[in-house]
């Protein structure tokens, strides 16, 4: 996974504009009509998205249409895939303790070695 291709997602115009995609193919003036920016604007979102490979273009006579590109995304759930194996490990140790706790039961804690122990203060003597 590269920078690039989460830094291509970060902008919030570029982000709204995959969310308009997800509906499918559209032309750059349905984009426009659902954003806060320029037709210029959208354009150059654009033209990132594509450089980053998000988008694809397809002529269509004089209109320019746009969709999402899979491969990407493919990608982008690869790499968050190995972040949900390690977080859901560990929430599922989680639950399996707070149920555990829930019905009365000890919580399964580590060990401790000697060095670990509670040691008693030391108190200071007056002379």
């Amino acid at each position: 996974m590269q920078l690039a291709t989460i830094q291509a997602l970060a902008d919030p115009s570029r982000f709204q504009i995959v969310e308009a995609l997800l509906r499918g193919e559209q032309p750059v003036n349905d984009l426009v009509s659902q954003m806060d920016i320029h037709q210029s604007g959208v354009s150059r979102h654009l033209r990132i998205l594509e450089e980053a490979g998000f988008v694809r273009m397809r002529p269509d006579g004089p209109r320019r249409l746009y969709s999402l590109r899979p491969e990407p995304f493919d990608e982008l759930n690869a790499w968050v895939s190995q972040y949900r194996a390690l977080w859901e490990g560990r929430l599922d140790a989680f639950a399996a303790a707070l149920e555990r706790r829930q019905q009365g039961g000890p919580a399964k804690r580590s060990q401790r070695g000697p060095h670990n122990q509670h040691r008693p203060r030391r108190t200071r003597r007056n002379s």
